[in-house]
């Protein structure tokens, strides 16, 4: 808890500290030392948003691949139900983020920042090549996978989890440290170029509708639940009010997994078993809340920094991957959008900038989003309890 307490913190120091930064220096200051500011700020950036990106393919294929082994290894008719129906849900929650975003952007006052949204000198570069395009490693983490459940490859399964451990480590060690400073240097360039005073309010606004989103995804992923399994959803969701406390000071399913447990063993309405095998299964597999907030601030931030929304075709083809990602995401805080982020840059074209403003107000909110999921696993819990009532599964 102290640690993510202490990223939240660290992010809104970066935050605050580049945009009043760049506001003090804005472009074209005269300012003594201005240039070499802006010049130091525009190398930093550009040198970890390359490093950033290295670790983009590794992500992909340390969390996705090693998922794939696993559940494949331990595969039963439960565990296919469990995949199946949060995939679902995730995928829902996303298509209706997006019904939303095009429903409700295009009517916000949003002033478009494609003309100013200068971009920092940068008169040092060091590119970092990825090992792989970002596409290129998501086939080769499912057929990979895949493989290795096929032929039983015990080996290779063993050794992509020892790769996800690596991986999770780099990120825990190496990406998480620097975004502080990655979004620190991002919103120097937005107070620099004057984008930051115009759209701030956007943002928050942005904020107040996806929360508003997760109340009504939990609503309806309870009553879909209570439909089907002939038991009051009511009745589970009034026990969870603890484990969506801790989940908002937490910031992680994982951290919360214990008081979810603790509450999901309460209701009358789930079976102890589908309890037992299923909330820790979704704490790690169901993250509706943050898929549905990140389909949202993405069509935000391409409306603010690109002056247009993307395509319908492309924001399908994005919640569609985006809710297998979510699946596979790493265990720490922002780990829907720091495993998406070659989505967000290779299916919706962002930039640097782009991704930085999106890691910001991601990881800003990211609280609720990782409340929404743990929340919403009462649900699946209960589908799961009328799916073994109805096929005649022994309570174990």
């Amino acid at each position: 808890m102290k640690k993510s307490e202490n990223f939240l913190i660290k992010l809104l120091v970066g935050v605050v500290a580049g945009a009043v930064l760049g506001l003090l220096i804005p472009q074209g200051s005269t300012l003594p030392f201005a240039e070499a500011v802006v010049n130091i700020v525009g190398t930093v950036k550009y040198i970890l948003g390359q490093l950033i990106n290295f670790c983009v393919p590794l992500i992909i294929i340390g969390f996705i691949a090693p998922s794939i082994t696993k559940l494949g290894s331990n595969a039963t008719r439960l565990l296919g139900v469990a995949i199946v129906i949060a995939y679902i849900s995730s995928v829902l929650a996303a298509f209706m983020s997006m019904g939303a975003g095009y429903a409700i952007i295009p009517h916000l006052s949003i002033a478009s920042s494609a003309e100013e949204a200068a971009n920092l000198p940068v008169p040092f570069e060091l590119a970092i090549p990825q090992i792989m395009p970002v596409m290129s490693a998501l086939v080769f983490s499912v057929l990979i996978g895949l493989a290795a459940v096929w032929t039983k490859a015990k080996t290779v399964a063993a050794i992509l989890e020892e790769f996800q451990n690596i991986v999770l480590d780099i990120v825990k060690r190496v990406v998480i440290p620097i975004l502080p400073f990655f979004i620190a240097s991002t919103f120097f360039q937005l107070g620099w170029n004057g984008s930051i005073t115009k759209q701030l309010p956007v943002f928050l606004i942005a904020i107040v509708i996806v929360m508003a989103g997760h109340y009504i995804w939990l609503a309806i992923l309870y009553l879909t639940a209570g439909a089907y399994s002939g038991r009051s959803g009511v009745e589970v969701v009034k026990h969870y009010g603890p484990a969506y406390i801790t989940a908002v000071g937490t910031m992680s399913s994982a951290a919360t997994l214990a008081v979810a447990l603790q509450c999901a063993h309460k209701s009358k309405n789930l079976r102890s078993d589908m309890v037992d095998f299923g909330v820790p299964l979704f704490a790690n597999i169901h993250l509706c809340g943050s898929v549905l907030t990140e389909v949202f601030f993405c069509m935000t931030v391409s409306q603010v920094l690109y002056d247009d929304l993307p395509k319908a075709g492309t924001m399908m083809l994005f919640c569609v991957l985006l809710a297998v990602f979510a699946i596979g995401a790493p265990g720490v805080p922002g780990g829907t959008v720091m495993a998406s982020l070659g989505l967000i840059s290779g299916v919706l074209g962002f930039d640097g900038v782009g991704q930085g403003l999106m890691l910001a107000i991601f990881a800003l909110q990211d609280s609720f989003g990782t409340a929404c999921n743990v929340t919403g696993d009462g649900a699946l819990t209960l589908i799961l309890t009328g799916y073994a009532e109805k096929h005649g599964i022994a309570k174990t």
